[in-house]
């Protein structure tokens, strides 16, 4: 992999502070995805065993209520969706879908277990990265509702 690609990754948040040497193990065990507009990369309910890492493109994330789509943000280049799943186990929690042509990098639950057993310590790094991306966004959500209520 190149330098400037490992490069690349590591200014994600999803993979900030993870060494040359273990991104390499994980991306050798990623599969790109390319996910035309319109298209969608899984819906709620779904069950899961990957997560995303946008490389490009657009997506709308939506949640289903009272039989329609209800749009919650859009993300883009360098976010990454789907790991609610990884974490808690439990099926998708929305859909995402492509607003615009994606490439996105899919990363296996297998891929993250096979790293925690060869190296338990940037396990955890990228588990903590994905534990702060989720508090920004619960912190983002928090906002949302106080400011609703003012």
């Amino acid at each position: 992999m190149p330098t400037s690609t490992l490069t690349t990754l590591q200014q994600m948040p999803i993979f900030g502070g993870i060494s040359d040497e273990a991104l390499q193990f994980l991306m050798a065990r990623t599969k790109t995805v390319h996910v035309p507009a319109d298209d969608y990369f899984f819906h709620e309910d779904d069950l899961a065993d990957a997560l995303y890492v946008l490389e490009e493109g657009k997506v709308s994330i939506t949640k289903c209520w009272e039989s329609k789509d209800c749009l919650i943000r859009y993300l883009g280049e360098g976010d990454c969706f789907g790991e609610m799943a990884l974490i808690d186990l439990c099926p998708r929690s929305a859909t995402v879908c492509a607003v615009e042509d994606c490439c996105a990098i899919e990363l296996p639950m297998a891929a993250l277990h096979e790293l925690y057993q060869k190296d338990p310590t940037q396990f955890a790094m990228i588990q903590m990265n994905l534990a702060r991306e989720l508090s920004r966004r619960l912190r983002e959500v928090n906002d949302r509702l106080f400011q609703m209520q003012v």
